[in-house]
Protein backbone atom coordinates (compact mmCIF):
# COMPACT_ATOMS: atom_id res chain seq x y z
CA UNK A 1 0.00 0.00 0.00
CA UNK A 2 1.32 3.65 -0.78
CA UNK A 3 -0.15 6.92 -0.35
CA UNK A 4 -2.95 7.74 -2.55
CA UNK A 5 -1.93 11.31 -4.96
CA UNK A 6 -3.71 14.53 -4.64
CA UNK A 7 -7.30 13.34 -6.07
CA UNK A 8 -9.25 16.19 -8.24
CA UNK A 9 -13.05 15.88 -7.48
CA UNK A 10 -15.14 18.13 -9.74
CA UNK A 11 -18.77 18.46 -9.66
CA UNK A 12 -21.64 20.20 -7.15
CA UNK A 13 -21.50 22.45 -4.07
CA UNK A 14 -24.87 22.19 -2.55
CA UNK A 15 -26.78 23.36 0.72
CA UNK A 16 -28.42 20.71 1.78
CA UNK A 17 -32.08 21.13 3.69
CA UNK A 18 -32.46 17.44 5.47
CA UNK A 19 -35.55 16.53 6.67
CA UNK A 20 -35.37 13.21 8.68
CA UNK A 21 -38.89 12.25 8.74
CA UNK A 22 -40.84 10.50 11.82
CA UNK A 23 -43.00 8.37 9.54
CA UNK A 24 -44.46 8.43 6.20
CA UNK A 25 -44.62 11.75 4.52
CA UNK A 26 -48.65 13.01 5.09
CA UNK A 27 -49.22 14.91 2.05
CA UNK A 28 -51.33 17.98 2.68
CA UNK A 29 -50.71 17.87 6.43
CA UNK A 30 -48.31 17.97 8.61
CA UNK A 31 -45.17 15.40 9.33
CA UNK A 32 -43.02 15.50 12.22
CA UNK A 33 -38.79 15.53 11.04
CA UNK A 34 -35.70 16.32 12.42
CA UNK A 35 -34.70 18.99 10.22
CA UNK A 36 -30.71 20.21 9.31
CA UNK A 37 -29.30 22.56 7.20
CA UNK A 38 -25.68 21.29 6.02
CA UNK A 39 -23.37 21.18 3.16
CA UNK A 40 -23.95 18.91 0.53
CA UNK A 41 -23.73 18.32 -3.13
CA UNK A 42 -22.32 14.68 -4.48
CA UNK A 43 -18.66 15.70 -5.24
CA UNK A 44 -18.10 18.08 -1.91
CA UNK A 45 -19.18 15.11 0.34
CA UNK A 46 -16.94 13.16 -1.80
CA UNK A 47 -14.02 15.39 -1.37
CA UNK A 48 -15.11 16.04 2.27
CA UNK A 49 -14.53 12.31 3.31
CA UNK A 50 -11.38 11.67 0.96
CA UNK A 51 -10.00 14.76 3.08
CA UNK A 52 -11.16 12.76 6.14
CA UNK A 53 -9.11 9.94 5.19
CA UNK A 54 -5.76 12.26 4.95
CA UNK A 55 -5.73 12.17 1.56
CA UNK A 56 -4.96 15.42 -0.42
CA UNK A 57 -7.89 17.01 -2.12
CA UNK A 58 -8.85 19.18 -4.35
CA UNK A 59 -12.88 19.95 -4.62
CA UNK A 60 -13.25 22.10 -8.24
CA UNK A 61 -16.76 23.70 -8.86
CA UNK A 62 -19.23 26.93 -8.72
CA UNK A 63 -21.13 28.24 -6.38
CA UNK A 64 -22.90 31.91 -6.00
CA UNK A 65 -21.38 34.96 -5.08
CA UNK A 66 -23.73 34.72 -1.84
CA UNK A 67 -23.62 33.63 1.70
CA UNK A 68 -24.82 30.12 1.42
CA UNK A 69 -22.07 29.91 -1.06
CA UNK A 70 -19.10 31.39 1.60
CA UNK A 71 -20.89 29.43 4.25
CA UNK A 72 -19.91 26.16 2.02
CA UNK A 73 -16.57 26.77 1.13
CA UNK A 74 -16.05 27.84 4.65
CA UNK A 75 -16.95 24.50 5.64
CA UNK A 76 -15.00 22.64 3.49
CA UNK A 77 -11.81 24.28 3.61
CA UNK A 78 -11.95 23.71 7.33
CA UNK A 79 -12.06 19.98 6.81
CA UNK A 80 -8.99 20.07 4.66
CA UNK A 81 -10.40 20.50 0.67
CA UNK A 82 -8.56 22.74 -0.95
CA UNK A 83 -11.11 24.48 -2.98
CA UNK A 84 -10.15 25.23 -6.71
CA UNK A 85 -14.17 26.82 -6.59
CA UNK A 86 -15.79 29.70 -9.21
CA UNK A 87 -17.80 31.98 -7.52
CA UNK A 88 -20.90 33.23 -9.89
CA UNK A 89 -22.03 36.56 -9.70
CA UNK A 90 -25.41 36.87 -10.38
CA UNK A 91 -26.22 33.24 -9.25
CA UNK A 92 -27.48 31.35 -6.49
CA UNK A 93 -25.76 28.32 -4.82
CA UNK A 94 -27.18 25.33 -5.25
CA UNK A 95 -30.20 23.85 -2.94
CA UNK A 96 -31.19 20.77 -1.95
CA UNK A 97 -34.14 19.69 -0.05
CA UNK A 98 -33.69 15.94 0.88
CA UNK A 99 -37.03 13.88 2.79
CA UNK A 100 -35.18 11.04 4.41
CA UNK A 101 -37.24 8.05 5.74
CA UNK A 102 -37.45 4.08 6.05
CA UNK A 103 -33.40 3.88 4.59
CA UNK A 104 -34.32 5.87 1.48
CA UNK A 105 -34.17 9.57 0.71
CA UNK A 106 -36.18 11.77 -1.66
CA UNK A 107 -34.60 15.01 -3.48
CA UNK A 108 -35.80 18.68 -4.93
CA UNK A 109 -33.21 20.22 -6.26
CA UNK A 110 -31.78 23.54 -7.62
CA UNK A 111 -28.55 23.62 -8.80
CA UNK A 112 -27.65 27.06 -8.71
CA UNK A 113 -24.30 28.02 -9.64
CA UNK A 114 -23.48 24.34 -10.51
CA UNK A 115 -24.60 24.68 -13.53
CA UNK A 116 -22.53 27.57 -14.62
CA UNK A 117 -19.50 25.57 -14.08
CA UNK A 118 -17.61 26.19 -17.30
CA UNK A 119 -14.87 24.02 -19.12
CA UNK A 120 -12.23 26.92 -18.81
CA UNK A 121 -12.29 26.99 -15.03
CA UNK A 122 -11.95 23.39 -14.95
CA UNK A 123 -8.83 23.23 -16.96
CA UNK A 124 -7.25 25.76 -15.23
CA UNK A 125 -7.83 23.95 -12.23
CA UNK A 126 -6.22 20.59 -13.68
CA UNK A 127 -3.24 22.57 -14.96
CA UNK A 128 -3.01 23.82 -11.48
CA UNK A 129 -3.01 20.64 -9.64
CA UNK A 130 0.57 19.59 -10.48
CA UNK A 131 0.77 16.90 -8.15
CA UNK A 132 -2.76 15.12 -8.85
CA UNK A 133 -2.65 11.83 -10.01
CA UNK A 134 -6.55 10.85 -10.17
CA UNK A 135 -9.88 12.97 -11.14
CA UNK A 136 -13.25 11.68 -9.89
CA UNK A 137 -16.42 13.83 -11.49
CA UNK A 138 -19.86 13.63 -10.22
CA UNK A 139 -21.98 12.76 -13.36
CA UNK A 140 -24.53 15.48 -11.96
CA UNK A 141 -21.99 17.60 -14.11
CA UNK A 142 -22.89 15.56 -17.29
CA UNK A 143 -26.36 14.98 -16.49
CA UNK A 144 -27.36 18.15 -17.16
CA UNK A 145 -26.64 20.23 -20.28
CA UNK A 146 -25.87 23.76 -18.56
CA UNK A 147 -22.54 21.83 -17.06
CA UNK A 148 -21.99 19.33 -19.62
CA UNK A 149 -19.19 20.85 -21.21
CA UNK A 150 -16.99 21.20 -18.07
CA UNK A 151 -17.93 17.36 -17.20
CA UNK A 152 -16.63 16.36 -20.43
CA UNK A 153 -13.52 19.00 -20.60
CA UNK A 154 -12.73 17.91 -17.00
CA UNK A 155 -12.61 13.80 -18.26
CA UNK A 156 -10.44 15.27 -21.45
CA UNK A 157 -8.18 17.51 -19.69
CA UNK A 158 -7.77 14.39 -17.12
CA UNK A 159 -6.43 11.96 -19.84
CA UNK A 160 -4.17 14.61 -21.14
CA UNK A 161 -2.12 14.83 -18.45
CA UNK A 162 -2.26 11.21 -17.78
CA UNK A 163 -4.39 10.98 -14.42
CA UNK A 164 -6.68 8.07 -13.83
CA UNK A 165 -10.08 8.81 -14.37
CA UNK A 166 -13.65 7.53 -11.91
CA UNK A 167 -17.35 8.96 -12.68
CA UNK A 168 -20.40 8.10 -10.28
CA UNK A 169 -23.39 7.80 -12.08
CA UNK A 170 -24.95 10.37 -9.71
CA UNK A 171 -29.22 9.84 -10.32
CA UNK A 172 -31.18 7.31 -11.75
CA UNK A 173 -33.75 9.93 -12.81
CA UNK A 174 -31.04 11.98 -14.75
CA UNK A 175 -30.01 9.13 -16.13
CA UNK A 176 -32.78 8.00 -17.92
CA UNK A 177 -33.80 11.59 -19.09
CA UNK A 178 -30.24 11.60 -21.07
CA UNK A 179 -30.15 7.93 -21.91
CA UNK A 180 -27.86 5.37 -21.60
CA UNK A 181 -26.35 5.00 -25.05
CA UNK A 182 -25.22 9.04 -24.57
CA UNK A 183 -24.11 8.70 -20.67
CA UNK A 184 -21.89 5.47 -21.98
CA UNK A 185 -20.40 7.28 -24.77
CA UNK A 186 -19.53 10.10 -22.32
CA UNK A 187 -17.78 8.05 -19.95
CA UNK A 188 -16.45 5.48 -22.24
CA UNK A 189 -12.93 3.95 -20.75
CA UNK A 190 -12.70 5.87 -17.55
CA UNK A 191 -10.90 3.54 -14.98
CA UNK A 192 -13.49 2.98 -12.73
CA UNK A 193 -17.33 3.22 -13.12
CA UNK A 194 -19.38 3.73 -9.79
CA UNK A 195 -23.24 2.96 -9.79
CA UNK A 196 -25.94 2.17 -7.32
CA UNK A 197 -28.37 -0.65 -8.23
CA UNK A 198 -31.11 1.92 -9.52
CA UNK A 199 -28.35 3.23 -11.92
CA UNK A 200 -27.21 0.03 -13.02
CA UNK A 201 -30.67 -1.15 -14.08
CA UNK A 202 -30.82 2.01 -16.14
CA UNK A 203 -27.51 1.73 -17.69
CA UNK A 204 -27.61 -2.72 -17.96
CA UNK A 205 -30.98 -3.37 -17.71
CA UNK A 206 -32.92 -6.39 -15.54
CA UNK A 207 -29.85 -7.76 -14.64
CA UNK A 208 -28.48 -9.41 -11.27
CA UNK A 209 -25.45 -7.09 -10.27
CA UNK A 210 -22.48 -9.02 -11.31
CA UNK A 211 -23.98 -9.35 -14.52
CA UNK A 212 -24.61 -5.41 -14.87
CA UNK A 213 -21.32 -4.36 -13.63
CA UNK A 214 -19.88 -7.12 -16.29
CA UNK A 215 -22.05 -5.69 -19.29
CA UNK A 216 -20.96 -1.74 -18.20
CA UNK A 217 -17.10 -3.09 -18.13
CA UNK A 218 -17.46 -3.08 -21.94
CA UNK A 219 -17.46 0.31 -21.87
CA UNK A 220 -15.15 1.20 -18.47
CA UNK A 221 -12.77 -0.81 -17.34
CA UNK A 222 -13.81 -1.37 -13.97
CA UNK A 223 -17.15 -1.25 -12.41
CA UNK A 224 -18.63 -0.93 -8.70
CA UNK A 225 -22.41 -1.95 -8.56
CA UNK A 226 -23.30 0.07 -4.62
CA UNK A 227 -26.13 -2.22 -3.37
CA UNK A 228 -25.79 -0.69 0.21
CA UNK A 229 -27.22 -3.03 2.70
CA UNK A 230 -26.54 -5.93 0.56
CA UNK A 231 -22.46 -5.08 -0.56
CA UNK A 232 -21.37 -4.53 -3.82
CA UNK A 233 -19.94 -6.25 -7.32
CA UNK A 234 -16.79 -4.87 -8.80
CA UNK A 235 -16.06 -5.87 -12.35
CA UNK A 236 -13.28 -5.25 -14.79
CA UNK A 237 -12.74 -6.90 -18.12
CA UNK A 238 -10.94 -10.00 -16.26
CA UNK A 239 -12.61 -10.85 -13.15
CA UNK A 240 -15.93 -10.11 -10.42
CA UNK A 241 -16.20 -9.82 -6.85
CA UNK A 242 -18.49 -9.95 -4.29
CA UNK A 243 -18.68 -8.43 -1.12
CA UNK A 244 -21.24 -8.70 1.72
CA UNK A 245 -21.36 -5.64 4.21
CA UNK A 246 -18.33 -5.62 6.85
CA UNK A 247 -20.59 -4.23 9.69
CA UNK A 248 -24.10 -3.02 9.85
CA UNK A 249 -25.52 -0.45 11.91
CA UNK A 250 -28.89 1.62 12.70
CA UNK A 251 -30.00 3.39 9.34
CA UNK A 252 -30.23 7.44 10.40
CA UNK A 253 -30.05 9.11 7.43
CA UNK A 254 -28.61 7.64 3.98
CA UNK A 255 -27.57 11.38 2.24
CA UNK A 256 -23.60 11.15 1.35
CA UNK A 257 -23.93 7.36 2.08
CA UNK A 258 -22.94 6.87 -1.49
CA UNK A 259 -20.28 9.50 -1.01
CA UNK A 260 -18.98 8.39 1.42
CA UNK A 261 -18.43 5.01 -0.17
CA UNK A 262 -16.62 6.28 -3.10
CA UNK A 263 -14.40 7.72 -1.05
CA UNK A 264 -13.07 4.78 0.83
CA UNK A 265 -13.72 3.28 -2.20
CA UNK A 266 -10.52 5.93 -4.28
CA UNK A 267 -8.57 5.99 -1.22
CA UNK A 268 -8.51 2.38 -1.02
CA UNK A 269 -7.44 1.07 -4.79
CA UNK A 270 -5.50 4.16 -5.25
CA UNK A 271 -2.94 3.16 -2.16
CA UNK A 272 -3.08 -0.12 -4.17
CA UNK A 273 -5.35 -2.14 -2.43
CA UNK A 274 -6.93 -5.15 -4.59
CA UNK A 275 -10.80 -4.74 -5.38
CA UNK A 276 -11.81 -7.30 -1.93
CA UNK A 277 -10.12 -4.86 0.17
CA UNK A 278 -10.85 -1.71 -1.71
CA UNK A 279 -14.68 -2.43 -1.62
CA UNK A 280 -14.86 -3.35 2.36
CA UNK A 281 -13.26 -0.05 3.02
CA UNK A 282 -15.78 1.60 1.27
CA UNK A 283 -18.25 -0.43 2.47
CA UNK A 284 -16.91 1.00 6.29
CA UNK A 285 -17.46 4.56 5.27
CA UNK A 286 -20.58 4.55 3.75
CA UNK A 287 -21.80 2.60 7.10
CA UNK A 288 -20.24 5.56 9.34
CA UNK A 289 -22.63 7.86 6.90
CA UNK A 290 -25.75 5.79 7.15
CA UNK A 291 -25.37 6.29 11.08
CA UNK A 292 -25.84 9.94 11.24
CA UNK A 293 -27.50 12.83 10.32
CA UNK A 294 -25.81 14.74 6.88
CA UNK A 295 -23.64 13.97 4.15
CA UNK A 296 -20.18 14.69 5.46
CA UNK A 297 -18.18 13.48 7.95
CA UNK A 298 -18.12 14.45 11.64
CA UNK A 299 -15.43 17.49 12.51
Amino acid sequence: MTRPPRILVVGDVITDVVAVLSGPLANGTDTAAEIRFSGGGQAANTAAWIAAQGVPVTLVGAVGDDPAGRDRLTELERSGVDCAVDRVEDASTGTVIVLATDGERTMVSQRGANLRLTAEHVDRAVAAAADAGHLHLSAYTLLDAGSRGAGLRALAAARERGLTTSVDAASAGPLRRVGSAAFLAWVRDVDLLLVNADEAGVLAGGLDPAAQARALSAAARRVVVKRGAAGAVWADRTATVSVAPTRRVAVVDVTGAGDAFAAGLLTAWLAGAEPRAALNRAGDLGALAVAKVGARPNP
